[in-house]
């Protein structure tokens, strides 16, 4: 019998199961805690979301604050007993009514079930063109530059100041705002860096930086008072610390630098609230005023505010608000499938300063089209006053392409048009600017026929060439109003250069001036004291007449 060596047996246990973690002990428990909080606080210090159950970050928060609670807890098992109301258990189903409270109420506050009512945020008032838009001689209303032009005049109005640009730098943010009837783009001044906020803490800011978007000018305006709260400073002075401490609970819309009438800045700081479920169809419902250099505050209702202020409404919820309004008025499905009378803005707008308030315009297209404009709205930023105007012809942007290609040689880009009245016709007015952002020359486009394009060194150049352009394309001033003719006996004739262009000033026997470009009319040599002219003029804001055309 033959016996076989099968060598040494070796026993391979079986693979262990994994040990549980070993729970922590209480103390450490505590540790942790302490920890969680101190970084919630710290995350809380630093992106100050709004304690309003409207505010989605603020749910986010509560979330994680129940999720942390929830971890520390299971760290220990015992937490996981005591019954059904341990309050490992208690946490853990308020964390998940949370999520399922958050994910419902974004779906109940979209449009999907609350069209109307994210449509009737803004009802918009048919009004007439040539009724509510004045004949235009010059544009002194418009802030025709763009903020970015702004930015570069603003920069150089105090870079020769050495003490000022060592220590600061102008503010990315410029706000549009009435001054005395003429747009104004203001800025404050900012701390460089966080070192020089430390060596200039204890003075503050000196100064603001005024820019004029109609003469492409720039003014440093130095306070006696220095700024204190700003967006640039840290800790307690910084502006939205120093708000969310005061308003823990206030949903804010960014903050905008305005003037008041005696030149004092302040920041108006827009408060938001949802009018559908939890989150939507956010609009304003008033407006903290806080003064920079004190840090007072005071709030305002919406029907409240001071006229002096400017910017309750961001252009991007007006023009929002008015997308709800032209996209969802007839429903939601409609707004996904039929699109049946669905309008939109385009996708800029401008400022216009009119009846002592700033206005947004922008111009209203189909939203199955994105060449051309069936109308343009003018939304009033302190009261959300919406103005439809029904006036077809060339969207923005191919407005813009037409000027540009008069000038493609250059390489000028335009900026972003206006709309304006000139002998009745619906006209496009902007800048081209260079490659460094200055403004070089004014172009014109008329909007039903944008093939009738002029540039100008000057506003008034450009109108010259726009109304023989008119002329010369058979479009006359036939649309003038019968009670804008006169005709008046001539007492006195005066000749007078402005920007290299001749006017010639009439006076009347009645006292009233006339005036007109003499390269408009030549025959205008022939006049003597005593003729008597008929005409056809437009008003302007010195009370001085401008004549359109000569009817006798």
């Amino acid at each position: 019998m033959t016996i076989q060596n099968e060598g040494p047996r070796i026993h391979v246990p079986n693979n262990p199961s994994p040990k549980p973690m070993a729970p922590i002990s209480r103390k450490a428990q505590i540790i942790l805690a302490i920890i969680l909080v101190l970084l919630d606080f710290l995350f809380f210090y630093v992106t100050l979301p709004a304690l309003n159950l409207q505010n989605i970050g603020f749910w986010f928060c509560l979330l994680v604050l129940f999720a942390e609670a929830v971890f520390v807890l299971s760290l220990r098992p015992q937490a996981k007993k005591g019954g059904k109301f341990s309050v490992y258990k208690i946490l853990t189903l308020i964390l998940v009514v949370g999520v399922v409270v958050l994910i419902f109420g974004g779906i109940f506050s979209s449009p999907i079930f609350s069209a109307s009512k994210y449509a009737s945020l803004m009802q918009p008032e048919e009004r007439v063109f040539e009724e509510d838009i004045p004949q235009s001689d010059t544009v002194s209303n418009i802030a025709l530059m763009d903020t970015n032009s702004a930015r570069i005049i603003g920069s150089r109005a105090v870079g020769s100041l050495a003490d000022i640009v060592s220590q600061f730098e102008v503010s990315e943010s410029y706000t549009t705002i009435d001054l005395n009837g003429k747009p104004m783009k203001v800025a404050s001044l900012e701390y460089a860096d966080f070192f020089k906020y430390l060596n200039n803490k204890s003075e503050g800011i000196p100064g603001y930086v005024m820019v004029d978007p109609v003469n492409n000018e720039a003014q440093y305006v130095k306070l006696t008072d220095k700024i204190q709260y700003t967006s640039s400073a840290y800790f307690g002075k910084n502006l939205f610390r120093h708000l969310r401490f005061r308003y823990p609970t206030s949903i804010f819309q960014g903050t905008y630098l305005e003037l008041n009438d005696e030149g004092h800045p302040y920041y108006v700081c827009p408060v938001l609230k949802a009018n559908v479920g939890l989150f939507g169809a956010m609009d304003v419902k008033g407006i903290i005023l806080l003064d920079p250099v004190s840090g007072d505050t005071e709030y305002y209702k919406v029907s409240d505010v001071p006229q002096w202020v400017d910017r309750v409404y961001d252009g991007d919820l007006l023009t929002q608000k008015y997308d709800w309004y032209g996209t969802l008025s007839n429903g939601f499905l409609n707004s996904m499938f039929g699109n049946v009378g669905c309008r939109k803005t385009t996708s800029d707008y401008g400022y216009k300063v009119m009846d002592g308030d700033v206005w947004v315009y922008t111009g209203v297209t189909s939203v199955n089209s994105d060449e051309s404009n069936i109308g343009f709205v003018m939304m009033n930023s302190r009261t959300s006053e919406c103005r439809y105007y029904q006036v077809a012809g060339a969207e923005e942007y191919s407005a813009m392409s037409s000027a540009e290609g008069q000038v493609q040689h250059l390489g000028y880009s335009a900026s972003f048009p206006s709309l304006i009245n000139v002998e009745g016709q619906p006209t496009y007015i902007m800048v081209l600017k260079d490659h460094g952002g200055l403004v070089k020359l004014y172009a014109m486009v008329n909007v039903q026929k944008y093939n009738i394009v002029t540039t100008g060194a000057s506003q008034r150049e450009v109108m010259t060439e726009y109304r023989k352009a008119l002329k010369d394309n058979g479009i006359s001033s036939s649309a003038v109003s019968a009670d804008m003719t006169a005709e008046f006996t001539v007492k006195e004739i005066r000749y007078i250069t402005i920007e290299g262009d001749t006017w010639v000033y009439i006076t009347a026997e009645d006292g009233i001036i006339y005036k007109q470009l003499f390269s408009e009319d030549e025959t205008l040599i022939y006049l003597n004291s005593g003729d008597t002219i008929q005409a056809a003029y437009e008003e302007a804001d010195n009370s001085i007449r401008t004549i359109l055309s000569r009817l006798a």
